[in-house]
Protein backbone atom coordinates (compact mmCIF):
# COMPACT_ATOMS: atom_id res chain seq x y z
CA UNK A 1 0.00 0.00 0.00
CA UNK A 2 1.54 3.27 -1.12
CA UNK A 3 0.94 6.51 1.22
CA UNK A 4 -1.33 8.71 -1.29
CA UNK A 5 -3.44 5.63 -1.53
CA UNK A 6 -3.48 4.92 2.42
CA UNK A 7 -4.46 8.79 2.42
CA UNK A 8 -7.61 8.32 -0.10
CA UNK A 9 -9.15 5.30 2.15
CA UNK A 10 -8.39 7.15 5.14
CA UNK A 11 -10.73 10.21 3.88
CA UNK A 12 -13.10 8.43 2.35
CA UNK A 13 -13.06 5.76 5.64
CA UNK A 14 -13.82 9.23 7.56
CA UNK A 15 -16.29 10.72 4.90
CA UNK A 16 -18.56 7.21 5.18
CA UNK A 17 -18.57 7.33 9.20
CA UNK A 18 -19.42 11.24 9.45
CA UNK A 19 -22.37 10.32 7.15
CA UNK A 20 -23.61 7.15 8.91
CA UNK A 21 -22.77 4.96 5.52
CA UNK A 22 -21.31 1.55 4.93
CA UNK A 23 -19.32 1.14 1.75
CA UNK A 24 -22.46 -1.44 0.70
CA UNK A 25 -24.93 1.57 1.22
CA UNK A 26 -22.37 4.20 -0.68
CA UNK A 27 -22.04 1.23 -3.58
CA UNK A 28 -25.60 1.20 -3.70
CA UNK A 29 -25.71 5.11 -4.17
CA UNK A 30 -23.27 5.06 -6.78
CA UNK A 31 -23.27 1.83 -8.29
CA UNK A 32 -19.59 1.11 -7.97
CA UNK A 33 -19.29 -2.59 -6.85
CA UNK A 34 -18.65 -2.75 -2.99
CA UNK A 35 -15.45 -4.87 -3.62
CA UNK A 36 -13.72 -1.93 -5.67
CA UNK A 37 -14.85 0.66 -3.17
CA UNK A 38 -13.10 -1.68 -0.35
CA UNK A 39 -10.33 -1.88 -3.06
CA UNK A 40 -9.61 1.81 -2.99
CA UNK A 41 -10.25 2.39 0.86
CA UNK A 42 -7.42 0.07 1.32
CA UNK A 43 -4.52 1.68 -1.22
CA UNK A 44 -5.37 -2.07 -3.22
CA UNK A 45 -6.79 -0.26 -6.27
CA UNK A 46 -5.91 3.25 -7.89
CA UNK A 47 -9.05 5.21 -8.53
CA UNK A 48 -9.81 6.52 -11.15
CA UNK A 49 -11.35 10.22 -12.36
CA UNK A 50 -14.34 8.90 -12.79
CA UNK A 51 -14.43 7.16 -9.51
CA UNK A 52 -13.09 10.32 -7.49
CA UNK A 53 -15.93 12.32 -9.14
CA UNK A 54 -18.72 9.79 -7.93
CA UNK A 55 -17.15 9.82 -4.58
CA UNK A 56 -16.74 13.62 -4.86
CA UNK A 57 -20.55 14.12 -5.54
CA UNK A 58 -22.00 11.66 -3.07
CA UNK A 59 -19.98 12.33 -0.07
CA UNK A 60 -19.75 15.86 -0.81
CA UNK A 61 -16.08 16.18 -0.63
CA UNK A 62 -14.38 18.39 -2.38
CA UNK A 63 -12.13 16.64 -5.50
CA UNK A 64 -9.56 18.56 -4.74
CA UNK A 65 -9.27 17.00 -1.00
CA UNK A 66 -9.51 13.79 -3.48
CA UNK A 67 -6.99 14.42 -5.51
CA UNK A 68 -4.84 15.65 -2.98
CA UNK A 69 -5.14 12.76 -1.35
CA UNK A 70 -4.41 10.57 -4.20
CA UNK A 71 -1.26 11.74 -4.38
CA UNK A 72 -1.65 15.09 -6.55
CA UNK A 73 -0.46 18.09 -5.03
CA UNK A 74 -1.14 21.65 -6.00
CA UNK A 75 1.23 24.31 -6.28
CA UNK A 76 0.19 26.64 -3.33
CA UNK A 77 2.06 29.67 -5.60
CA UNK A 78 -0.87 28.99 -7.73
CA UNK A 79 -3.66 27.95 -6.44
CA UNK A 80 -6.14 30.94 -5.80
CA UNK A 81 -9.79 30.17 -5.60
CA UNK A 82 -11.05 26.92 -7.27
CA UNK A 83 -12.69 28.69 -10.17
CA UNK A 84 -9.59 30.78 -10.52
CA UNK A 85 -6.79 28.14 -11.34
CA UNK A 86 -5.49 28.51 -15.11
CA UNK A 87 -5.49 26.04 -17.47
CA UNK A 88 -2.05 25.29 -17.57
CA UNK A 89 -2.28 24.88 -13.42
CA UNK A 90 -4.23 22.05 -13.65
CA UNK A 91 -2.67 20.80 -16.56
CA UNK A 92 0.85 20.22 -14.86
CA UNK A 93 -1.26 18.96 -11.40
CA UNK A 94 -2.67 16.16 -13.45
CA UNK A 95 0.49 15.45 -15.43
CA UNK A 96 1.76 12.89 -13.89
CA UNK A 97 -1.47 10.97 -13.33
CA UNK A 98 -3.55 8.95 -15.43
CA UNK A 99 -6.77 10.59 -14.77
CA UNK A 100 -6.81 13.20 -17.21
CA UNK A 101 -6.12 11.88 -21.17
CA UNK A 102 -5.30 15.56 -22.88
CA UNK A 103 -5.31 14.43 -26.45
CA UNK A 104 -8.24 13.01 -26.36
CA UNK A 105 -9.96 15.55 -24.37
CA UNK A 106 -8.43 18.04 -27.21
CA UNK A 107 -10.01 16.28 -29.66
CA UNK A 108 -13.26 15.60 -28.55
CA UNK A 109 -13.06 19.34 -27.58
CA UNK A 110 -12.06 20.47 -31.25
CA UNK A 111 -15.13 17.74 -32.55
CA UNK A 112 -17.45 19.63 -30.29
CA UNK A 113 -16.69 22.77 -31.22
CA UNK A 114 -16.77 22.08 -35.27
CA UNK A 115 -20.84 21.21 -34.37
CA UNK A 116 -21.50 23.81 -32.14
CA UNK A 117 -20.06 26.00 -35.18
CA UNK A 118 -22.49 25.18 -37.52
CA UNK A 119 -25.13 25.91 -34.91
CA UNK A 120 -24.30 29.65 -34.19
CA UNK A 121 -24.67 30.48 -37.84
CA UNK A 122 -28.64 29.74 -37.26
CA UNK A 123 -31.01 31.96 -36.06
CA UNK A 124 -31.74 29.82 -33.39
CA UNK A 125 -27.92 29.73 -31.77
CA UNK A 126 -27.50 33.16 -32.17
CA UNK A 127 -30.53 33.54 -30.10
CA UNK A 128 -29.41 31.31 -27.51
CA UNK A 129 -26.08 32.97 -27.33
CA UNK A 130 -27.94 36.11 -26.57
CA UNK A 131 -30.35 35.34 -24.21
CA UNK A 132 -28.23 32.44 -22.31
CA UNK A 133 -24.63 33.87 -21.83
CA UNK A 134 -25.13 36.29 -18.88
CA UNK A 135 -26.92 33.82 -16.92
CA UNK A 136 -24.42 31.16 -17.49
CA UNK A 137 -21.61 33.32 -16.47
CA UNK A 138 -23.90 34.25 -13.11
CA UNK A 139 -23.62 30.21 -12.89
CA UNK A 140 -20.42 30.14 -12.44
CA UNK A 141 -19.85 32.96 -10.58
CA UNK A 142 -18.01 34.79 -12.97
CA UNK A 143 -15.18 33.73 -11.86
CA UNK A 144 -11.35 31.93 -13.99
CA UNK A 145 -9.09 33.16 -16.27
CA UNK A 146 -10.89 32.29 -19.37
CA UNK A 147 -14.32 33.52 -18.51
CA UNK A 148 -12.56 37.24 -19.36
CA UNK A 149 -11.59 35.76 -22.87
CA UNK A 150 -15.52 34.40 -22.90
CA UNK A 151 -16.82 38.38 -22.11
CA UNK A 152 -14.75 39.47 -25.02
CA UNK A 153 -16.07 37.10 -27.31
CA UNK A 154 -19.69 37.86 -26.67
CA UNK A 155 -19.15 41.48 -26.84
CA UNK A 156 -16.51 41.21 -30.34
CA UNK A 157 -19.85 38.36 -31.27
CA UNK A 158 -22.45 40.68 -30.64
CA UNK A 159 -20.55 43.54 -33.10
CA UNK A 160 -22.00 44.38 -35.99
CA UNK A 161 -18.26 44.42 -38.04
CA UNK A 162 -17.70 41.20 -37.14
CA UNK A 163 -17.23 38.72 -40.48
CA UNK A 164 -19.46 35.40 -40.80
CA UNK A 165 -16.07 33.08 -40.08
CA UNK A 166 -15.20 35.52 -37.40
CA UNK A 167 -18.69 35.03 -36.24
CA UNK A 168 -19.08 31.06 -36.43
CA UNK A 169 -15.99 30.95 -34.32
CA UNK A 170 -17.26 33.08 -31.57
CA UNK A 171 -20.04 31.37 -31.18
CA UNK A 172 -18.89 28.03 -31.39
CA UNK A 173 -17.41 28.50 -28.17
CA UNK A 174 -19.94 30.76 -26.69
CA UNK A 175 -22.65 27.73 -27.45
CA UNK A 176 -20.21 25.18 -25.99
CA UNK A 177 -19.88 26.78 -22.53
CA UNK A 178 -23.70 27.84 -23.05
CA UNK A 179 -25.15 24.47 -24.00
CA UNK A 180 -22.42 21.57 -23.88
CA UNK A 181 -23.13 19.00 -21.16
CA UNK A 182 -18.98 18.75 -20.46
CA UNK A 183 -16.74 16.48 -21.40
CA UNK A 184 -15.75 16.97 -18.08
CA UNK A 185 -18.75 17.81 -15.76
CA UNK A 186 -18.34 21.59 -14.02
CA UNK A 187 -18.99 20.12 -10.66
CA UNK A 188 -16.01 18.43 -10.68
CA UNK A 189 -13.36 21.44 -9.44
CA UNK A 190 -11.07 22.47 -10.73
CA UNK A 191 -11.08 20.15 -13.59
CA UNK A 192 -14.43 20.82 -14.66
CA UNK A 193 -13.59 23.94 -16.27
CA UNK A 194 -10.43 22.49 -18.31
CA UNK A 195 -12.47 21.31 -21.19
CA UNK A 196 -14.20 25.09 -21.61
CA UNK A 197 -10.70 26.55 -20.73
CA UNK A 198 -9.44 24.23 -23.48
CA UNK A 199 -12.10 25.50 -26.26
CA UNK A 200 -11.50 28.84 -25.24
CA UNK A 201 -7.41 28.48 -26.19
CA UNK A 202 -8.43 26.42 -29.73
CA UNK A 203 -10.86 29.56 -30.70
CA UNK A 204 -8.57 31.78 -29.80
CA UNK A 205 -5.58 30.48 -31.78
CA UNK A 206 -8.38 29.82 -34.64
CA UNK A 207 -9.37 33.69 -34.25
CA UNK A 208 -5.17 34.83 -34.69
CA UNK A 209 -4.79 32.57 -37.37
CA UNK A 210 -7.70 34.11 -39.23
CA UNK A 211 -6.30 37.56 -38.10
CA UNK A 212 -2.53 36.77 -39.83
Amino acid sequence: MNESSNRLGELIKSALKEKSLSMRKLSAMTGIDTATISRIASGKQQASMEYLQVFSRTLQVPVKLLLEANGLEINPDVERSELDISMESIQEMLASSNLFDHRNTMQRVEEELVKYERYAQTEEGQRIIRDGFDSKIQQVDGAGPFIVHLKEMFIRFSAQDVTNEERAILGGVLLYFILSADIIPDYVFPIGYLDDAIAVKLALQRLSDLRA
